[in-house]
């Protein structure tokens, strides 16, 4: 039998690091090595290290950290192309919406003059808005398209021909819900993605850290976990 898989936690204040902590202890096959708010611990050994922090925080964990980071660190951070240790980033730890982007990135291929418009739904509390997975799914579109639409957040006036329009929703207790939509003539296609627990995010990120161990440095992403089965 092979041993846990140590993880450090990194944000383990926040809202899903705490959940990271939580997954970890009631998981079979990890360990918690250490788990901090903003300060490392002297001996910050482990396997890997799950990062939510901030922006600033993970930009400083990069400069020290000596093993493969995980990150759902949202905002602006300018992630290197080439860091000394294997680098997960993702906007969503869900392999449903890792899916929800690789069907919005074929059905923009497919249907190319069609309108696009995504509307994304949170808790009151959620701060970025259009939402980072949001964004994800804009950048699918325009993957499939073969460049980057304009993008509208909000709308006051009708939809362009070629623009993608952006809508953020905020009320109650809403974990995460997003959905495309695409209107041609006579017809729309809606896909959509609900999440109704947040364990899920906590759970897809020890996901990619079982992913991750033991790889290489370089730029890694949750469709390379998806790739290779989960």
């Amino acid at each position: 039998m092979s041993a846990p898989l140590a993880v450090g936690v990194h944000g383990a204040t926040g809202r899903v690091g705490r959940l990271v902590v939580q997954a970890i202890a009631e998981t079979t096959g990890y360990t918690l090595a250490w788990a901090c708010g903003r300060t490392p611990p002297t001996d910050a050994r482990a396997d890997v290290i799950v990062d939510f922090s901030t922006p600033e925080g993970l930009h400083a964990l990069l400069g020290w950290a000596s093993c493969p980071v995980v990150t759902g660190t949202t905002g602006a951070v300018a992630l290197p192309e080439t860091p000394r240790v294997a680098l997960l980033h993702a906007a969503n730890f869900s392999l449903g919406v890792a899916v929800l982007a690789r069907l919005a990135r074929d059905a923009a291929r497919a249907l190319p003059g069609w309108d696009v418009e995504l509307v994304e739904l949170h808790h009151t509390a959620k701060r970025d808005a259009p939402s980072g997975t949001a964004l994800r799914l804009a950048d699918a579109v325009d993957e499939g398209r073969g460049g980057r639409a304009t993008r509208v957040v909000g709308r006051g006036g009708p939809h362009t021909r070629g623009e993608t329009g952006l809508h953020a929703v905020r009320g109650g207790d809403v974990v995460g819900e997003h959905t495309i939509y695409l209107f041609g003539a006579g017809e729309r296609l809606q896909l959509a993605h609900i999440a109704t627990n947040r364990t899920l995010f906590a759970q897809g990120a020890l996901r990619c850290a079982r992913w991750i161990a033991g790889r290489p440095p370089g730029r890694y992403t949750i469709e390379d976990v998806l790739d290779a089965g989960g």
